[in-house]
């Protein structure tokens, strides 16, 4: 039996009660049809998983008792990777996201570059960040990390770029023209990868790049979705420089 992770934001200790987010709740009770006393795991990005049970059971509203003190575990990468995903459009965001926290991303930064075509006023970026949040929580229940990855605002590639602290961390930018490949990189521990959304980065947003200390990256000869050059990209160094 498949045991539901739900990610809440509540401290957790053996006895309490936590009220589960809306929309896991109604998964639970409509979708799985769960009944009371059904076990459940929680974590709250801690690093732990918490045996549960449910313990209320509404249409409204579903909560959870902690039956157990929590366990450690580790399923993060060896690799600390950071994602600066162009901003892509409609369910090709999602899809990047959702995949990126499979893999093991640590952090995703959204940048506004050259060739990004979605414009995001105020109201719309809220309820995008709301969006894209509940994502990879999403993603990290299905796959099993108790570590969300940081999502951070969107930025445009030139803010982001030289306020660039990470000293020590490999800086990859995905070019079709790029000098390296993922096999003939040395053996590193942390790494800012870039991506461009569709129509890839324009030469403006390479030379940002190269200016703060990237380097292109190639893989192989075909040109790849912004959907699946990121993907894949990190698919290669987690290959050979991670843990998968």
């Amino acid at each position: 039996m498949r045991i539901p992770r739900i990610c809440v934001v509540d401290e957790l200790a053996v006895g309490a009660e936590t009220l589960l987010p809306t929309q896991a709740g109604e998964h639970l009770a409509r979708v799985l049809r769960l009944e009371r006393g059904h076990p459940i795991i929680l974590f709250n990005g801690n690093g732990r998983e918490f045996r549960a049970e449910i313990s209320q059971l509404s249409k409204r509203a579903v909560s959870a008792r902690v039956l157990e003190p929590g366990d450690v575990v580790e399923r993060e990468s060896l690799l600390n990777l950071t994602l600066a995903q162009g901003i892509a459009r409609g369910d090709k965001m999602d899809l990047i996201l959702q995949k990126a926290t499979e893999l093991g991303i640590s952090r995703i930064v959204p940048l506004t570059t050259g060739r990004t075509e979605v414009k995001l006023d105020a109201e719309r970026l809220a309820r995008r960040m709301a969006h894209w949040q509940a994502v990879v929580v999403g993603a990290c229940e299905q796959s099993g990390r108790v570590r969300i990855p940081v999502l951070e605002a969107p930025t445009k590639i030139g803010i982001w770029a030289s306020s660039l602290t990470e000293s020590d961390s490999l800086r990859l930018a995905l070019d079709p023209q790029g000098t390296v490949s993922p096999r003939a990189l040395t053996p590193f521990q942390s790494a800012l990868l870039v991506v461009g959304p569709e129509g890839g980065l324009s030469d403006q947003d390479l030379n940002i790049l190269h200016q703060a200390g990237f380097v292109g990256l190639r893989l192989g000869p075909r040109i790849l979705r912004t959907e699946t050059a990121g993907l894949a990209a990190i698919t290669a160094l987690q290959a050979i420089h991670g843990d998968l």
